[in-house]
């Protein structure tokens, strides 16, 4: 079983695909922590990626495209994969089609998470994190129980994203629908795309995926 999920930043397409990752037993991929893990480990991939960062410019599709690769055909994801937010673009869509039919694997369903733009704005300026064990808040939606202690391990330090500023999320978002519109006509066509209600709560997110899921795999 071999997923994809689109969605907005703070659509809550990574809660999900953690989720469902426990419940099938399969791997949730995000394509940055892999870039990040080469470039720590100083593989040969990662070097060359670190090197186009360095110089202030974007990671080639062909490189993020082979480090998958690697993922993927590891035995990690031997029962399937769950792809958190990639492809980005329909240039990474085709190469992506390309990669898993030249390894003998191909996609189930691709899940496009829906949410109205103005609650994904208050999603992301509201988002901030425990220093101490990384745990996630929110001040409009989930707020810590007593104000500036970590729920989790009791910090009182806490992070916030420099990028989380409304013209930056609002530019984000427009960069984003661009591209989103030809990812989902592509995958359309091979009727793989799924509509999710992204504003419902975690619980029945989880339970209508599960749904399609199983139906499918039934």
């Amino acid at each position: 079983m071999n997923l994809v999920f689109l969605g907005l930043p703070g659509s809550g397409k990574g809660t999900q695909a953690n989720l469902l990752a426990k419940e099938y037993d399969i791997v949730s991929i995000s394509t940055g922590d892999l870039l990040r893990n080469e470039i720590k480990n100083q593989t040969k991939i990662g070097l060359e990626a670190k090197k186009k960062i360095d110089n202030g410019d974007l990671v080639d599709d062909v490189v993020v495209i082979e480090i998958l690769k690697n993922k993927i055909i590891s035995q990690s994801c031997k029962n399937g994969f769950i792809l958190d937010g990639f492809p980005r673009n329909i240039n990474q869509a085709i190469k992506l089609d390309e990669m898993l039919k030249e390894n003998n694997k191909k996609l189930t369903k691709v899940y496009n998470f829906v949410i109205d733009e103005d609650i994904i704005v208050k999603r992301i300026l509201g988002r901030f994190s425990c220093n101490k064990c990384g745990a996630i808040y929110n001040k409009y939606y989930k707020n810590t129980t007593i104000d500036g202690v970590c729920d989790n391990c009791g910090s009182k330090e806490f992070d916030k994203r420099l990028d989380d500023n409304e013209i930056t999320i609002k530019k984000r978002i427009e960069i984003f629908n661009q591209s989103n519109f030809k990812i989902v006509e592509f995958y359309s066509k091979n009727n793989l795309i799924v509509s999710v209600d992204a504003l419902k709560l975690v619980p029945l997110i989880f339970e209508d995926i599960k749904s399609s899921i199983n139906n499918n795999l039934n």
